[in-house]
């Protein structure tokens, strides 16, 4: 059994995330580990809603379980926010316009900042170690707000 939240920032971010149980968000917000999904703000807090409860049920969600307000009942892929709708933008755009290198992104950009490898647009995945790194010496870098779509289901 899942519960779904609709989580509110200190910047006024509103968003929906699934947790275990009201016991594992209790844990997961007071060890700071639950941040905004629109601004990575940590001071986060639940919004006035009736919870959501999947129980697994093959049938689908009873009529009690979904509010009504909620267009499209366990869509949870569809972006709703105007940031949301960005951030898929942002994503899209990305995509379609730069190379996935995976986990050879920080040797990668470092080889093209040092002039080894022509430059091209890349985008790919780095321990913060490494990211760390590649910002101190220069190399121009960004984190992305969203995982790679080969990392979703």
């Amino acid at each position: 059994m899942m519960i779904r939240y609709t989580l509110k920032c200190a910047d006024g971010h509103t968003f929906d995330s699934w947790f275990q149980s009201a016991a594992a968000y209790d844990k997961l917000a007071a060890a700071g580990h639950v941040a905004c999904a629109i601004c990575g703000g940590s001071n986060v807090s639940k919004s006035m809603m009736a919870p959501r409860v999947s129980t697994g049920d093959a049938a689908g969600p009873s009529r009690a379980e979904v509010p009504q307000s909620d267009p499209q009942p366990g869509a949870l892929s569809a972006p709703h926010s105007e940031a949301e709708q960005l951030i898929a933008r942002m994503r899209d755009h990305l995509e379609k316009n730069s190379d996935y290198v995976g986990t050879d992104f920080a040797s990668q950009a470092r080889a093209m900042h040092d002039g080894d490898a022509p430059e091209r647009a890349i985008h790919g995945e780095a321990r913060p170690d490494e990211a760390r790194k590649l910002i101190e010496d220069g190399v121009p870098v960004a984190p992305l707000p969203f995982l790679p779509t080969r990392k979703t289901n």
